[in-house]
């Protein structure tokens, strides 16, 4: 079901994220490649470490800055948090850069950019990830 005889089958392919229900054929809604890739990055960002009972070291330290006084400091211990957590955790990504600002319109709001390099195909990407500070505040996807 995961695996592939075409030429981007070791981008991999996995369930969707988040999980979906294809409504015609009943079945777990899956994505590939680049998606997949993409979808892992949001994954690896929104799981808090220790929230993974088997897995506690998964996940991305930028939840420890909720409540937190969002200074030049604080953004940059994040970008590095983010950056960290990319490297660990998703193997076919390289060259990762990341940059974390305040979002001007909304309150209690970031905006994380990650611009990545898919290992194999060397296409690069770009993704923005919105993080709220404020627990309550909006939906991280």
């Amino acid at each position: 079901m995961f695996g592939g005889n075409d030429a981007n089958s070791f981008l991999g392919r996995g369930f969707r994220f988040p999980i979906e229900v294809d409504e015609v054929t009943g079945r777990m809604k899956t994505s590939a490649y680049e998606e997949d890739i993409k979808e892992a990055i949001y994954l690896i960002l929104m799981t808090k470490k220790g929230e993974r009972v088997r897995n506690p070291e998964f996940g991305c330290g930028i939840h420890d800055y909720i409540f937190g006084t969002m200074d030049f400091t604080s953004l940059k211990e994040m970008e590095r948090s983010v950056e960290e957590a990319l490297i660990l955790w998703e193997p076919r990504i390289r060259d990762i850069d990341v940059e974390v600002d305040l979002d001007q319109a909304e309150s209690g709001k970031l905006v994380v950019h990650i611009g990545y390099v898919v290992r194999t195909t060397n296409n690069p990407f770009n993704l923005v990830f919105p993080f709220y500070i404020n627990e309550g505040f909006g939906d991280n996807i």
